[in-house]
């Protein structure tokens, strides 16, 4: 079996399908958010990705100027307090009040923040307890000469995707802005701006 298969064996999806006794997916798995969730930051940046084939596919490259972010966020729709004053029953509510972005996008935006010298180029899930998500960060440094020779990734460089994250540029981004489009999708629109910015 490939190197590839092996790491996905590892993540949760294959983790609840796994039968094999052998080797402790789930336990290992555990292990590994528990580590996450012991770091004093909620962006630290790591040696490596915990995904490799995931990180490969969004565009991560083991080169100099690809930087891995481990970011956490914590769950829930933020902290909603009750109007003191009156209202009427469908703006007094405190529950069921959703964010207008989602969390992985936020996680890419404190990324950036913490690293203003990159551009986010993607992200992706890794992982998630009864507090926080975790998200691992792909940024690029911009100024090293390693990406802008790279015929493949230096279109990061330019001014057009500049703050990408902030932008909602990135596939987490677009998702958000109801921009993607077919099945599955069928209720992201109107798109957050569109509207009088209504949606959500």
């Amino acid at each position: 079996m490939s190197l590839t298969k092996e790491i996905k064996k590892t993540i949760q999806k294959e983790v609840q399908k796994s039968k094999d006794k052998e080797y402790p997916y789930a336990e290992l798995f555990r292990k590994k958010v528990l580590a996450q969730r012991q770091k004093k930051a909620s962006v630290v940046r790591i040696d490596k990705p915990s995904n490799l084939p995931k990180a490969r596919a969004l565009g991560y490259k083991a080169k100099e100027g690809y930087i891995i972010a481990l970011t956490r966020i914590r769950k829930g729709s933020g902290m909603h307090v009750r109007p003191k004053r009156g209202r009427r029953p469908k703006r007094m509510g405190v529950k069921k009040l959703t964010r207008r972005i989602s969390r992985q996008v936020m996680a890419e935006q404190r990324a950036g923040r913490k690293y203003p010298n990159c551009e986010v180029m993607n992200s992706y899930w890794i992982g998630i307890d009864g507090k926080h998500t975790y998200y691992e960060v792909i940024l690029v440094d911009v100024a090293s000469t390693a990406v802008r020779s790279d015929k493949e990734r230096n279109r990061i460089v330019f001014n057009k995707h500049t703050k990408r994250a902030e932008r909602g540029l990135t596939s987490a981004g677009k998702k958000s802005r109801g921009l993607v489009k077919g099945k599955g999708h069928e209720k992201n629109f109107p798109s957050i701006r569109a509207k009088g910015r209504k949606s959500k």
